[in-house]
């Protein structure tokens, strides 16, 4: 009987802590479900930040609903809902930084001078090349129908509205292509999708002949592994493959000119080239290769042919012309054929568009012991302003943008830097091979920041920029992180090297404030577009 009671008692008991917690419980919650459905989640704030999926539990993901796609601005974390707004749905963080007015201004007139290349002159030069190449072709499939050689074929199409013709028509004295240039998009989306139906060394691989002078501390590009890839509609871009994890660091005791080049740091230089609005980098993009049938099988370069092998582990690999790097242990391999690389969109052929390569003042010494002598003499800059071309226009200015660039991705590796000899003095300087940046996030090289720190100059809009950019509604983590999402190869930067961008911006606005009060913000800040001129000038006429 009593036990009959007690059993009685323990149920009325456990149904009425039960009710209470559904009532005092569960039912707020629902409520509060169900009035943040109805009203848009106002109360919700999702920032472009450090945010992620896993950092947000309370967003509304039932366990029956799609997940969106990694790739999407969602997925990213790029959407926000400020409570601010009423719950309406704020622009990604990249769209509101390319809208604002600093990224919206005009630059000066340009003329027919302060363009590159006419578009009969461009398309008389390529369509000849065109020529060219078919009748290669020709020659090619006919000498291997009588050797009972089967080819793969591709059909080719010369497009005069191609993307690369579009992106090669923009180039400028100022800069390689205009903000809202819609090609460049497209030629980031043909250089990732476009049938490869050539590939070969590059022309610095070539000019080597397979002859490596072994007693130079730096050695040459054959090194490098990288190679010229023809796209279906004749657009050709420099394919780097994947030598380096992404999680990995370059090791301290390496020395900078024998550090490896990454192809995420090329394609992550390009994003940050564009946030910047320098717009100096040649559009770069991701693709995943097949290296037997898109570089194997396509290319009629028989030394290219004899490096390719097949590994242990049944992959597929390749390696350097260059003597001393003819070896198996220095390769790269696919998995088993795929492999991943950036594709960077080539300039105008040399002949229709020559080039100057000019050495940096701020060069390093590339030895194991020697040092230049910008790093033993602060005041260095001071005899670098007296001479010409750096006493008057531009190029001054222009060697300290690269130098913030350069310090933002930790490029150490700058000794020369290259301009169009049609634009002479007042060329834009093209900051092109960046594939040994981002190799630490640890540590912040501020000796990249010597030609800022040393001459104490910087232009007014790179310096506006610069400050919009650590601002928290255009962090420039933030607007990396989702231009980076664009590419269709996933996480090309960690996590860490996105946080030491921020990081680096702040020890460069430092560096600024500490000119300014030392020389005031009419010594330190400077006009742009100034055009150069001969002779020597004092340091006072380039403020």
């Amino acid at each position: 009987m009593w036990m009959r009671r007690d059993r009685q008692l323990m149920a009325v008991t456990l149904a009425t802590v039960f009710a209470a917690d559904v009532y005092f419980v569960l039912l707020p919650r629902l409520r509060e479900r169900y009035a943040l459905d109805a009203q848009g989640c106002p109360c919700l704030e999702v920032t472009g930040g450090n945010s992620s999926r896993a950092d947000v539990p309370a967003t509304p993901w039932l366990s029956n609903a799609s997940m969106p796609p990694a790739n999407t601005p969602e997925a990213l974390g790029v959407t926000s809902i400020s409570s601010e707004t009423g719950g309406e749905e704020r622009a990604p963080k990249l769209e509101r930084l390319f809208t604002h007015p600093l990224y919206n201004f005009q630059s000066p007139n340009l003329g027919e001078e302060g363009v590159l290349l006419q578009p009969e002159e461009l398309m008389s030069h390529y369509r000849r090349k065109v020529s060219r190449w078919e009748r290669h072709q020709r020659y090619y499939n006919e000498a291997a129908a009588a050797s009972n050689i089967s080819l793969l074929r591709h059909e080719v199409t010369f497009d005069p509205e191609a993307s690369w013709l579009k992106f090669h028509l923009g180039i400028n004295r100022y800069a390689l292509y205009a903000r809202d240039e819609p090609s460049i998009d497209q030629l980031l989306q043909d250089m990732h999708s476009a049938a490869i139906i050539g590939a070969d060394y590059t022309q610095d691989e070539k000019a080597l002949r397979g002859v490596c002078d072994c007693s130079q501390v730096v050695k040459p590009s054959g090194h490098h592994l990288k190679l010229a890839l023809k796209l279906q509609d004749f657009g050709k871009a420099m394919f780097k493959p994947m030598r380096q994890a992404r999680e990995q660091e370059t090791p301290e005791d390496f020395f900078y000119f024998v550090d490896l080049q990454r192809h995420n740091a090329e394609i992550a230089a390009f994003h940050l080239d564009r946030i910047l609005d320098f717009r100096r980098v040649p559009p770069v993009a991701g693709r995943l290769i097949n290296v037997t049938k898109e570089i194997l099988y396509t290319t009629h370069n028989e030394e290219l042919k004899s490096v390719f092998f097949t590994s242990p582990a049944n992959n597929t690999c390749f390696f350097a012309k260059c003597l001393y790097m003819c070896k198996t242990e220095y390769a790269v391999c696919g998995s088993p054929d795929a492999l991943e690389g950036s594709m960077s969109a080539y300039l105008p052929s040399l002949s229709i568009a020559p080039r100057l390569a000019i050495p940096n003042p701020w060069t390093r010494s590339y030895t194991f012991t020697g040092k230049e002598e910008w790093e033993v003499n602060p005041f260095f800059c001071d005899s670098i302003k007296q001479l010409y071309p750096y006493n008057s226009g531009n190029r001054l200015l222009n060697i300290i943008d690269m130098a913030i660039f350069d310090f933002l991705i930790g490029n150490m590796d700058r000794h020369h830097y290259e301009i169009f000899t049609k634009f002479g003095d007042d060329s834009l300087l093209l900051h092109i091979d960046n594939a040994r940046g981002f190799g630490k996030h640890s540590h912040d090289e501020m000796s990249i920041l010597a030609p800022l720190t040393q001459c104490c100059i910087i232009k007014r809009s790179t310096l506006q920029r610069l400050r919009l950019l650590s601002e928290d509604d255009y962090r420039l983590s933030d607007v990396m992180r989702e231009s980076l999402g664009r590419d269709a190869l996933l996480s090309i930067l960690t996590e860490p090297h996105l946080q030491a961008l921020d990081r680096r911006l702040r020890r460069i606005l430092q560096a600024v404030r500490t000119c300014i009060r030392k020389l005031g913000e009419t010594q330190v800040v400077a006009v742009d577009f100034v055009e150069s001129h001969g002779g020597t000038v004092t340091p006072s006429d380039m403020r």
